[in-house]
């Protein structure tokens, strides 16, 4: 069992039924969910020892939102309660062409107003074997963003590895600092970037048509991806392991889903999964990091972490809400091909 560490913020999410539209009824499935806290459910219930760094508001929806990581087995002792809120995000579930929708509601948030010196970071990394950031929380604020740099440089001394997922989210970087500011100093921290396209673009610069790809020409390939990958590792040497996701959205319910991963094994390319009823896609890339740092720590096999990890991901389109409840009975058979859907008995 291995110790992990994930510091970021917990929601409140609360959702239409089914696949309404928002406020299409009355009624609203009020759950939990959050990018970091998303990746320690997962490794929790694959068997590790995850703990969620965070802050949360000292009333009955902090209480809640605790209770809903305590149920998965997450250790949330360092969790800071502040007379802020808990920040809210609001989700419809797209059909056919018609896209899911998220709206947030978490300025003035108990996590934006994080900062360094908040946490004891050299007692919570004691014994650490990774830590795990995402480019969410470094969008809320400045000072959150100063805090997760905090983290990271905590972690690197403590003799952990780092792991970014770059995750850019537009609507919420509107503070002043541009994304790749913020993102380049953690990425100079990280020895795993985790990324989409998008993601390596408009969290750090690099461009599809880095090393030569050239998109213009049409849909990117994956030497396009390669390319991108072998560039953030040019730009910060110390990192090992870039993994890409590819997704290939046909519709709302229709994705076809695999990763690329460059490290040093070389360039690999995972089997491609299609996803043709998808639940909730909503914490899918989540659940892709929490593989992989599984993988990474388990197998200590670059390829066997990365089928590991987009089996985890294609089976968490099968479950609703943010968390990924997939076993790593699951998970595994599933990427030695099992994908049948039978009845266990």
């Amino acid at each position: 069992m291995k110790k992990i560490v994930t510091f970021g913020e917990l929601m409140l999410r609360l959702k239409s039924p089914s696949h309404e539209r928002l406020f299409q009824s009355p009624l609203l499935e009020a759950t939990f969910g959050g990018g970091e806290a998303n990746v320690a459910v997962s490794l929790s219930i694959l068997g590790q020892d995850a703990r969620f760094v965070g802050a949360l508001s000292k009333d009955a929806v902090g209480d809640a939102a605790i209770r809903s990581l305590r149920a998965h087995g997450v250790d949330v002792s360092r969790v800071r309660r502040t007379a802020e809120r808990t920040g809210i995000y609001f989700l419809e579930t797209g059909a056919d062409q018609r896209a899911s929708l998220v709206a947030y509601d978490r300025s003035g948030s108990a996590a934006s107003a994080m900062k360094p010196g908040d946490f004891d970071w050299g007692a919570i990394m004691a014994g650490a074997d990774w830590f795990h950031v995402t480019g969410i929380t470094p969008a809320l604020s400045r000072s959150a963003a100063e805090a997760s740099i905090e983290a990271a440089k905590a972690a690197r001394a403590a003799g952990a590895k780092v792991s970014v997922d770059l995750n850019y989210r537009k609507k919420l970087w509107n503070y002043g600092v541009k994304a790749p500011e913020m993102m380049g100093k953690l990425a100079e921290l990280a020895d795993v970037i985790i990324a989409n396209e998008e993601d390596l673009q408009l969290g750090l610069g690099i461009s599809p048509a880095a090393g030569g790809a050239d998109p213009s020409k049409g849909k990117v390939g994956c030497e396009a991806y390669r390319a991108m990958a072998e560039s953030a590792k040019q730009a910060y040497p110390q990192v090992g392991i870039v993994a890409v996701t590819l997704r290939e959205s046909k519709s709302a319910d229709r994705n076809g889903w695999s990763a690329v991963l460059l490290g040093k094994s070389g360039f690999l390319h995972s089997k491609a999964y299609e996803l043709e009823d998808i639940v909730d896609r909503v914490g899918g890339g989540d659940s892709f990091a929490a593989g992989l740092i599984y993988g990474l720590l388990e197998y200590g096999d670059e390829a066997k972490a990365l089928e590991f990890a987009v089996a985890a991901s294609a089976l968490k389109h099968s479950i609703p809400g943010d968390f990924n409840l997939a076993t790593r009975e699951e998970i595994e058979r599933l990427a030695a091909g099992d994908g049948s859907g039978r009845v266990s008995r």
